[in-house]
């Protein structure tokens, strides 16, 4: 475990903890090797064994998301410093650093091994590729800071969502976005997309977005139709972390109320429910499906067997 180092430094004229705090991590493909991305800007390749592999640095403060590409060739990483860094997995050296926002950088997610969309608080989005010195597309239209962004399982459809309250689905075809989705009474914090559709192992299953929002409420929607499918309301206080299962019958949903939900996609009904001891900050399945893994703000992880 990392120590936690509470002394101060400065970013931008504002007092920034300069500790190790952990704000983002990601497993490679092979499952080998995590990342993380650190509040002190650099991030870090672990192997399991829990060595320090590499250091990448440095981002001019904290990195706020990083992702691995399919391959596990390149990380991708994202800073308060406004920038976003393709790095060079085997060697530890950055590969591309792209400028192009004018506020810090919230997330990431690649589009393909060597392109990717970001996001920032300057309401804009961005979509990049290696060796590219300028944005191959960029996209505005949300009218506060966009908070997360996601492509589809195809790289297709681009999702955003936003403080405007708003979600919005993007192609590189248009400029405008394809859908505006307008239904949550507050910010929506985070996205995700259903591993059904065409080319996923759910083939024959409609492709669905879920937006989690600090108004309590997580909700469904049929992109290809542009409408909201489901609103599922049993949530007390905002809703930090979705996510689908493999077979993406089943969506689980974490939040502030410290319960962790799972609901049916198809029926929007609510078929388990769990309460932990600290506001739910993440949830994730495993691979199975049967099992979801949750953190909460006590600093305690549990595993619900849905086995049982």
């Amino acid at each position: 475990m990392e120590a936690v180092v509470s002394t101060q430094s400065t970013w931008e004229g504002k007092e920034v903890p300069s500790n190790k705090d952990v704000t983002s991590l990601d497993w490679n493909c092979h499952g080998n090797l995590l990342a993380t991305g650190s509040y002190d800007g650099y991030a870090r390749i672990w192997s399991t064994t829990g060595k320090l592999e590499k250091t990448l640095g440095q981002h001019k403060g904290p990195i706020f998301a990083l992702k691995w590409n399919k391959t596990g060739n390149f990380i991708l990483s994202a800073g308060v410093d406004r920038t976003t860094i393709i790095w060079d997995a085997a060697t530890g050296s950055c590969k591309q650093q792209f400028a192009f926002h004018s506020a810090p950088a919230l997330d990431v997610d690649w589009k393909s091994e060597e392109s990717f969309a970001s996001c920032s608080t300057d309401k804009q989005i961005h979509v990049c590729q290696l060796g590219h010195q300028a944005p191959v597309k960029s996209f505005q239209g949300h009218t506060n800071e966009v908070n997360a962004i996601k492509w589809d399982p195809q790289g297709k459809f681009l999702a955003s969502c936003s403080d405007d309250m708003t979600l919005k689905v993007w192609t590189m075809e248009r400029d405008s976005c394809v859908h505006d989705l307008q239904a949550h009474q507050k910010e929506i914090y985070t996205i995700k997309w259903s591993p059904t559709g065409p080319g996923t192992i759910n083939p024959n299953m409609n492709l669905v977005l879920a937006s989690a929002s600090f108004d309590s409420t997580v909700r469904l929607w049929d992109v290809e139709r542009g409408s909201c499918v489901h609103t599922l309301t049993r949530h007390k206080e905002p809703v930090y972390s979705v996510a689908f299962s493999p077979c993406g019958k089943f969506l689980a949903s974490g939040s502030f109320d410290k319960c962790v939900h799972i609901w049916s996609t198809q029926s929007g009904q609510l078929v388990h429910s769990y309460k932990g001891t600290g506001g739910i900050f993440e949830v994730c399945w495993n691979s199975r499906g049967d099992k979801v893994g949750a953190s909460a703000s006590d600093g305690t992880v549990f595993v619900l067997d849905l086995r049982k």
